[in-house]
């Protein structure tokens, strides 16, 4: 072979007629998708206004056909739109119509599909609002978004999705709890690198899940603070009972110091869980790796036991056996006390979703992976709301808890069906 050639692999360029990646960004496929994309957008919109007045289009109204109804409107053309979204951008045929009132005027037909001077999905603007969230600045997100959006997001576009983010983001910090009917709450911190004064600097995201009668869970607070120390989370408290959050009747939390101290200054008496996964870590931290499967082993068969003198007797068994085999890991496991094992006196189909922080948790593992090629985020504040605004947005969603079914009896009628 001629020293000079190179070889041919499958995926080099020569195979797609040697074009380069980035010498032409027409592709069919996308092309294909787009076209189709437009199509089912003006259906939608067509279906939408169909249901509106009644009837499909050309089709004959009752009022036509010698009813004494009164016809619920008629079309009267359509308009051009261009809408960008996550699919790119594209021009739909937006149909106009009129529709009839009571007092016998008429008014413009809306869609709630689509908004009235919509010209981005919510998608779109979230996914400018992330790209810009992650610390970039305005000209590189326009520049990275280029091609995906066909050079319809601007500077100024960037800038006021920006700004309608955080006028969000400040309002739901200050939004009212009164009427949120929480029981249970979900208490939990995670460590994040931000840039202050110029210098990278660790701090914690203080986070609050409440759960609601219903059984769904619901982010209530993210707060950047220094530590986790009682005044910090305190702080995190005072806020949420100035916006109305009523006294919960279950907590759960990971077993820190001071958020201990800190709920039982403000809700002194309110049954609390001691995460189940955080002790479980915690004895592996106080022994050699060669005893983690073993203690792994007997404190899950503890935990995961089917009745509550069952789990307390196990406990009983574990806590001797360490205490000769490694006093260390048996210390650790009477430590967490009874608040270990709170979860017991619920209704057994709640056990699940009482046991641990780990909705927090999978929150905490999302951001991570987010935010995973940042090493240091620009400030506190943009790490609070790279939290939230997947959730804001919706691309992340919050199921209920298991065990919701009896999840709304007071917390006092739920430990007497316990016992």
């Amino acid at each position: 072979m001629n020293s000079t050639t190179m070889p041919t692999s499958p995926d080099h360029a020569s195979d797609a007629g040697d074009e380069f990646l980035f010498d032409n960004w027409f592709d069919p496929i996308e092309a294909g998708l787009r076209e189709r994309v437009r199509g089912f957008i003006e259906t939608m919109i067509r279906t939408e206004l169909d249901e509106a007045l009644g009837r499909a289009r050309y089709a004959r109204s009752a009022a036509t056909e010698g009813s004494e109804q009164r016809p619920a409107g008629h079309r009267h053309g359509s308009r051009t739109r261009t809408l960008t979204g996550s699919f790119g951008t594209t021009e739909i045929a937006v149909p106009r119509a009129r529709l009839s009132t009571e007092e016998g005027a008429t008014s413009e037909w809306k869609s709630t599909a689509l908004r009235a001077y919509q010209r981005r999905t919510r998608a779109a603007d979230a996914l400018i609002a992330l790209a810009y969230l992650a610390g970039t600045n305005t000209r590189r997100v326009r520049q990275a978004l280029a091609a995906l959006f066909g050079g319809a997001v601007s500077k100024d576009i960037v800038s006021r999705t920006w700004r309608k983010v955080k006028t969000d983001w400040d309002a739901w910090k200050q939004r009212s709890l009164a009427e949120e009917p929480i029981v249970r709450l979900i208490l939990d911190g995670t460590v994040v690198r931000v840039r202050l004064d110029g210098k990278a600097t660790s701090i914690s995201l203080l986070v609050v899940l409440g759960v609601r009668e219903d059984g769904q869970k619901v982010l209530l607070s993210v707060k950047s603070m220094g530590g986790e120390s009682a005044e910090a989370w305190r702080a995190v408290l005072n806020d949420l009972v100035a916006r109305g959050l009523r006294r919960p009747e279950f907590l759960l939390v990971d077993g820190g110091a001071g958020l201990d101290r800190a709920l039982t200054e403000l809700w002194d008496g309110v049954p609390i869980q001691r995460c189940t996964f955080h002790k479980h870590r915690n004895l592996l931290a106080h022994a050699p790796e060669r005893l983690h499967e073993e203690i792994g082993a007997d404190y899950t068969d503890m935990i995961y036991a089917s009745a509550p003198e069952e789990i307390e007797e196990k406990r009983r068994k574990v806590i001797a056996k360490w205490r000769v085999r490694h006093r260390a890991v048996a210390d650790s496991l009477e430590e967490a006390g009874d608040r270990l094992l709170t979860f017991t006196r619920l209704p057994p189909s709640q056990w699940k979703s009482a046991r641990t922080t780990n909705a927090i948790e999978r929150l905490h593992e999302e951001f991570r992976r987010r935010i995973k090629t940042q090493t240091v985020l620009p400030c506190a504040d943009t790490a609070a709301m790279l939290f939230w605004a997947p959730m804001a947005s919706g691309q992340i969603r919050m199921r209920r808890v298991d065990g919701w079914q009896t999840i709304a009896k007071p917390i006092a009628q739920a430990l007497d069906l316990a016992a």
